[in-house]
């Protein structure tokens, strides 16, 4: 891995073709809401990287038990278990393992909560307010509400 040992040539190389492949995937697929809270808090808290923030607010991404709710049959679900199941290596995986592979993901990249940022609760509203209006918010597989998003905001403090 290259976090463990950034001399390691092979898995810089992965880690450049896993870059690329990600790239192409959010500019064929969009983005949402990780990447519409990203915007706002690299905005309002600079020094850090936005991907970092985008990372440690991933982990609490509640979208598919939120779409298993308003949509229980919604493709959403099917392309979020898929990807678990590529994520996790299971063929049995959901996704929610799928989010749990992600939060430990960033548990061992030693990704900090939002909070390691200076982010506080006083920021969730106007944090929340730029998120809901940013244009990635578009590619969400749900509307999410003003307090969907601040919960999410809270949980990755």
């Amino acid at each position: 891995m290259v976090f463990a040992d950034g001399r390691n040539k092979p898995a810089r190389e992965d880690m450049a073709v896993a870059s690329l492949h990600g790239g192409l995937a959010l500019a064929n697929a969009g983005l949402g809401a990780v990447h519409g809270f990203a915007g706002p808090i690299g905005g309002s808290f600079p020094r850090r990287t936005r991907d970092l923030r985008g990372a440690a607010a991933a982990r609490h991404g509640g979208e598919p038990p939120r779409a298993r709710q308003r949509a229980p049959d919604s493709a959403a679900l099917r392309r979020y278990d898929g990807v678990a199941r590529l994520l996790t290596g299971s063929a049995s995986a959901t996704a929610d393992d799928g989010v749990d592979w992600i939060g430990k993901l960033v548990a061992d990249l030693q990704i900090p909560r939002l909070g390691g940022y200076g982010i506080r609760e006083e920021h969730v509203a106007d944090l929340v307010a730029k998120a809901a209006n940013a244009s990635s918010m578009k590619a969400n597989p749900i509307v999410l509400t003003a307090e969907e998003l601040a919960e999410t905001l809270r949980l990755a403090l």
